[in-house]
């Protein structure tokens, strides 16, 4: 389960590393601040492992960027990658006051820079997701009446019920997971509601978890927040809401009326929804910054705070998907972002609600076996040289002569099945393949599962479709290629440094404009657009879609086969 998010939670290291270098003003950092006069927004981003801001102009230009690294600046905390792991190994915890004093310190970085913050029109954020916090009773009034002349931190000190957040990498509430499922009917009925079956890393079950084993510190809570709509209170003053898309990875929303399912809410814990607030459309205007940040730092009495939401939906509007568009980070593990229309929820994968299309929404599927397994077939089939990997695979047609290959070394997630299959034109097992045949069913089998599970939980190709393509091996145009065909569609590649942050920052631009009927895409035309890599091959359509069918049912085959 922690690979799930794996990908695009160190997108930095992962886009200088293998992504292209595009000179684009997304990654053009201006060294001069704005002028005063100059319009621009913040988009911050409160992740695992440090908090981060992104400043772009009117022209959507990045021309500050800043961090607070959790570990080694505010070693008092003693996390370890940003969280406390427990001694069961399975409950995962973060401090809350250390997510506070990090948005002192990179405001006060920001203001010792010399930024101006007079020019702030509007601010957004996302967080990572899933994780939970608890406002003691009374602490509203405290947000309401911030001390401009003290830290956050010390203002906020006796505010939390408590004082350690559930985050997404605890795995503890298999047992509440069990209950919730047990209480709507099952692990699909679950999903039909809220998007996704019980995961234990799902808010709804961390919090019936504290009721249970802290009933004290439950009945202390007043308000219950996600990260994101904890972060977006800090700079309202006030109780903010949970927006619709992070809301949809709780277990306890309704993903097709936005509301609350009652359902969820009854098997999770008692007068829950009085602590939770109303959800909100993610683009929402919620008020002005607070007056804290008016006199503390001269953020204007007029600068608007957009709902904050999660880091991967965050992601989504960095990335800039629109409708019929797949984002496919090719890393350690793959994981693959759809744009989405009519989702029909499985038990495999995330539906959320889309984060700039209030009709529409987005969904996430995790493929543990990636770059580990390329690796391992490049090893063992071209001698560990890319360079003969791309010819060997370009050497066989595509298709592969009708030959298919499931390559599964470790447990995957999306099936759970695990092991090589290799099969002939006949559908018949074979033992193995020559080492070209092997390299082309590795990577064709790859694409043909994405797709395969993109289009169970409703995606669909339509004119104007893009693959956007980031990661390690979106640097190998014969890779490219063949998801290019599989896909019938031109592949974009993308460098996601950052994307969660950059997308907050383009949605609170969005978010001045949205109420006027503005769509997302045209809020952010003047943004730097991905670069074409590769075309669909003449006619790959009508070989692959054959190929699809045969993929789906062999590993339908496989999986019943595994479960005998």
């Amino acid at each position: 389960e922690l690979l799930t998010y794996g990908p695009f939670k160190n997108v930095q290291s992962l886009g200088r590393q293998h992504g292209p270098r595009r000179s684009t003003a997304c990654h053009r950092v201006v060294d001069s601040m704005a002028a005063a006069t100059d319009p621009c927004y913040l988009g911050f981003d409160f992740s695992t492992q440090q908090l981060k801001v992104i400043a772009v102009d009117e022209h959507l230009n990045v021309f500050h960027q800043n961090n607070v690294q959790f570990d080694s600046e505010l070693p008092e905390y003693r996390t370890q990658g940003g969280v406390h792991i427990h001694s069961d190994r399975l409950t995962a915890t973060s401090p809350v006051l250390m997510w506070v004093k990090a948005l002192d310190s990179i405001l006060e970085k920001m203001k010792n820079a010399g930024f101006d913050f007079s020019g702030v029109k509007a601010l957004s954020g996302s967080g990572q997701q899933h994780g939970s916090v608890y406002w003691k009773t009374g602490a509203c009034q405290v947000l309401k009446n911030l001390d401009p002349e003290r830290h956050l931190h010390e203002l906020l000190q006796g505010s939390f019920a408590v004082a350690d957040s559930p985050v997404w990498m605890d795995s503890s509430t298999t047992e509440q997971c069990h209950n919730l499922q047990m209480a709507v009917g099952g692990a699909q009925r679950l999903a039909d509601i809220t998007g996704s079956r019980a995961y234990e890393r799902f808010t709804g079950n961390q919090i019936a978890k504290i009721s249970k084993t802290k009933p004290e510190h439950y009945q202390q809570t007043e308000r219950i927040s996600l990260v994101s709509s904890f972060a977006c209170s800090l700079f309202l003053g006030n109780y903010a809401d949970v927006d619709y898309s992070d809301g949809s990875g709780m277990n306890l929303m309704n993903i097709f009326t936005k509301q609350w399912a009652q359902q969820c809410l009854s098997a999770t814990a008692p007068q829950l929804e009085g602590k939770l607030g109303t959800p909100v459309p993610s683009m929402a205007v919620l008020g002005p910054v607070s007056a804290y940040y008016v006199s503390r730092y001269g953020f204007p009495v007029d600068c608007k705070v957009v709902a904050f939401t999660g880091d991967n939906p965050g992601s989504l509007a960095g990335m800039r998907l629109q409708e019929g568009d797949i984002a496919v980070s090719l890393g350690t593990s793959d994981t693959v972002f759809l744009w989405i229309q009519d989702p029909k929820p499985t038990v495999e994968g995330h539906i959320f609600c889309n984060p700039v299309d209030c009709q529409a929404y987005m969904a996430l599927i995790c493929f543990k076996n990636g770059s580990l397994t390329r690796e391992r077939i490049r090893n063992e089939c071209a001698g560990g040289s890319w360079e003969v990997f791309s010819k060997a695979l370009t050497s066989v047609p595509m298709g592969n002569h009708g030959n298919i290959g499931i390559y599964f070394d470790a447990m995957e997630i999306t099936p759970p099945i695990v092991g090589v299959h290799r099969f002939n034109e006949e559908n018949n097992k074979v033992a193995g393949f020559s080492e070209e045949v092997e390299i082309r069913a590795l990577v064709e089998g790859q694409f043909l599962a994405k797709r395969v599970h993109a289009e169970k939980l409703g995606y669909k190709i339509i004119p104007g479709t893009r693959v956007l393509a980031t990661g390690g091996a979106s640097s190998n145009k014969d890779i490219l290629q063949v998801l290019s065909d599989v896909f019938s569609a031109p592949v974009y590649t993308i460098d996601t440094a950052n994307s969660a942050c950059l997308g907050c920052a383009y949605r609170a631009t969005h978010g001045v404009v949205a109420e006027k009927g503005v769509c997302f895409a045209e809020a952010i035309r003047k943004a730097p657009e991905a670069k074409l890599a590769v075309t669909p091959t003449p006619g790959a359509d009508k070989v692959f879609e054959p190929l699809l069918k045969r993929y789906a049912e062999l590993e339908d085959r496989v999986l019943k086969e595994s479960l005998q």
